[in-house]
């Protein structure tokens, strides 16, 4: 099932639930799937890989807020939040764990013959393609500059 029907299928059961909270972020996510369904050039649909983007965008910028609210002193703004970026996990596979992630980005290293942090660029072209959706940019370009600096 798609994640479009996954979602409306979520929407209709929490209706049904009577689960406000939970609704609200829902439609949140459909909008923004449709949304990125009309843009220019998108071509009505959405690939696996970029519903996948979608996602991983959306709950970072929930888990973003969520900190800057904390910061700032708004609990109840942080705790809706990280609320919704609960709910938007649900539908981003599991994230890979730090031995797997390494695992991963050895291969790749290997693979594209780097050896220096010079390389870091083709690393990462290929890292961010693969790994999409299992682990943070930011944590994988962490990993691959410990990884080439050795």
């Amino acid at each position: 099932m798609r994640l479009k029907e996954t979602i409306n299928h979520d929407i209709k059961q929490a209706m049904l639930a009577r689960k406000k909270d939970e609704l609200t972020a829902l439609r949140g996510i459909k909008s923004m799937i449709l949304l990125a369904e009309t843009e220019k050039g998108a071509g009505g649909g959405l690939s696996s890989e970029a519903e996948m983007k979608l996602l991983m965008k959306a709950a970072k910028q929930r888990k973003e807020s969520a900190e800057l609210y904390a910061r700032e002193g708004r609990q109840d703004l942080a705790d809706k939040e990280n609320f919704e970026y609960e709910i938007i996990a649900r539908y981003l596979p599991k994230a890979l764990s730090a031995e797997e992630l390494r695992a991963e980005l050895q291969q790749i290293i290997a693979g594209v013959g780097a050896t220096s942090p010079a390389d870091m660029g083709k690393v990462m072209g290929v890292a961010s393609k693969k790994l999409a959706g299992l682990a943070e940019g930011k944590t994988i370009a962490g990993l691959v500059k410990e990884l080439l600096s050795h």
